[in-house]
């Protein structure tokens, strides 16, 4: 355990790893925050310390099974003429959940204030945790795949799971305030969310996307949307009206 501390490419490797597990997990936060939006406020910070502690725990026991997530690169069946693993199928029905989830919550927001009230009504705390599992376990996957890829040792990889999943937790919750408070950032993240959605697909079929552009683009849309913002803050600053100046007064 000293030899660890007193490495210096042991830090580096932590630091990296750290930094790249905040980067993997916005889009879990986007997710987590639009979910939990839909319950009362009083229990909105409970559901989000819940969904991210489930995903670092759900981190950390895929990281003590190595071998199972090894094993799932095995071939299970194939379609048109492309082996279909265990992998590839968690990436593909994840996808098409994250897509399928973030088109309804899309739906809901364009059909007006009566049906959202009355989905918010109908979201309950276990159903908005047991989403939030499902969700996870992709994006523990695909969290775990990249930190199996980039250190050796799995002491070093859950202590960046651990690390960065605290980090994100001194996040969330402005971020999801921001976003609940904003309705075209919201838009914006079930946007994003779709996207991820199909990367998920395309990547459970073999089709590998960079997500360095999905994440530029996100910034970029982000960006422009928050110059929008302060543009409309500003347009809508009430104008001063001074009196008419009478001559002679």
């Amino acid at each position: 355990m000293l030899e660890l501390l007193t490495d210096p490419q042991v830090w580096i490797a932590f630091a990296t790893l750290t930094a790249l597990e905040l980067v993997l997990g916005i889009d879990n936060i986007i997710f987590i925050s639009i979910l939990v939006d839909k319950l009362p406020a009083a229990k909105r910070e409970f559901a989000r310390r819940t969904g991210l502690f489930m995903a670092m725990f759900m981190r950390i026991g895929l990281l003590l099974v190595l071998a199972w997530i090894v094993g799932l690169v095995a071939p299970l069946f194939s379609v048109l003429g492309k082996d279909i693993s265990g992998r590839d199928l968690i990436l593909i029905l994840g996808g098409l959940f994250l897509i399928w989830k973030s088109t309804s919550e899309v739906h809901q927001s364009l059909e007006g204030g009566h049906e959202q009230k009355s989905s918010a009504v109908k979201a309950t705390f276990a159903s908005v945790i047991l989403q939030i599992m499902v969700i996870d376990l992709v994006f523990s996957l695909d969290s775990i795949i990249t930190a199996v890829g980039m250190v050796d040792d799995v002491r070093v990889m859950i202590a960046a799971v651990i690390v960065s999943v605290l980090l994100m937790m001194l996040f969330a919750g402005p971020i999801g305030r921001f976003v609940s408070n904003h309705p075209t950032i919201k838009m914006l993240a079930l946007a994003f969310l779709v996207v991820v959605g199909v990367v998920l697909v395309a990547e459970g079929f073999g089709h590998h996307v960079p997500k360095g552009y999905v994440y530029f683009a996100m910034a970029f849309s982000l960006a422009v949307e928050m110059l929008n913002i302060r543009l409309r803050k500003k347009s809508a600053k009430p104008v001063e009206l001074h009196p008419p100046h009478i001559p002679g007064d």
